[in-house]
């Protein structure tokens, strides 16, 4: 018999969402995909607000957080919710201290550095060209392709040492950086560059959880199908 859902993930298919669709296949939990447009402002809407202050994807909503009749849960950050989902299922979260520490460290990494200066990045590579067709561009994408090279370096050095980035058992703090390296080459950034990272990323991108993972609800580019009206929507001020 199936196992029951008792996961709502609201998700749009960014490196961001690939993060916990990943956790959730190679954990093995069942859960309801709800999809979050974010060229139509989905994010900016009061019942996704609810359960993400912050108005960004993703965001989980887990109805039986600590057990069959607790109360549900809404989780927002990816870092959080794959630490939550670490903890309750014990999976891809070390029990030995030492590891999981270095995962939690690895995780936090991604959130506050990897992850920020791709997504910089990504803007000015995929979004800006097209919103503002007549400025230079070129300051910021050598700021931000610098340090996420840089980072890359940090991932690199890491892999020298470990199999995988926080130890030597594949983990959450993999499932963080991951989606975020898939776009090197798009980023113009070489992983023949980053032996060990090309390594890591090979064989990951091999795992039946995570083919999977990256390919549920995908859609083409945005910054390729949408129109130069969504995409300004897309990256307006936003009231909360």
């Amino acid at each position: 018999m199936s196992k029951r859902a008792i996961y709502d993930l609201h998700y749009s298919p960014t490196p961001n969402g690939w993060k916990i669709t990943i956790a959730l296949e190679e954990m093995g939990l069942p859960y309801n995909l709800k999809l979050v447009n974010l060229m139509k402002g989905d994010q900016r809407k009061e019942a996704f607000l609810k359960i993400s202050p912050n108005g960004r994807m993703p965001a989980l909503v887990d109805y039986e957080p600590f057990g069959e009749g607790s109360k549900p849960l809404s989780i927002f950050e990816s870092g959080a919710i794959l630490l939550h989902l670490g903890e309750k299922t014990g999976k891809f979260l070390p029990s030995d201290p030492y590891e999981r520490s270095s995962v939690i460290q690895w995780v936090n990494w991604q959130m506050g550095g990897l992850g920020p200066m791709a997504g910089q990045l990504s803007h000015f590579v995929n979004y800006a060209p097209r919103i503002a067709p007549e400025a230079d561009h070129s300051y910021s994408l050598n700021r931000y392709r610098g340090e996420y090279t840089r980072l890359i370096s940090v991932i690199e050095n890491q892999l020298k040492k470990h199999k995988y980035i926080a130890c030597d058992t594949y983990s959450i703090a993999d499932m963080a950086s991951y989606p975020w390296v898939i776009p090197a080459v798009r980023f113009g950034v070489s992983l023949d560059d980053f032996p060990n990272t090309k390594r890591w990323a090979n064989e990951l991108r091999a795992r039946p959880a995570v083919h999977k993972a990256i390919r549920i609800a995908k859609v083409g580019s945005p910054a390729k199908s949408a129109s130069k009206e969504e995409m300004s929507k897309l990256f307006q001020p936003s009231k909360m």
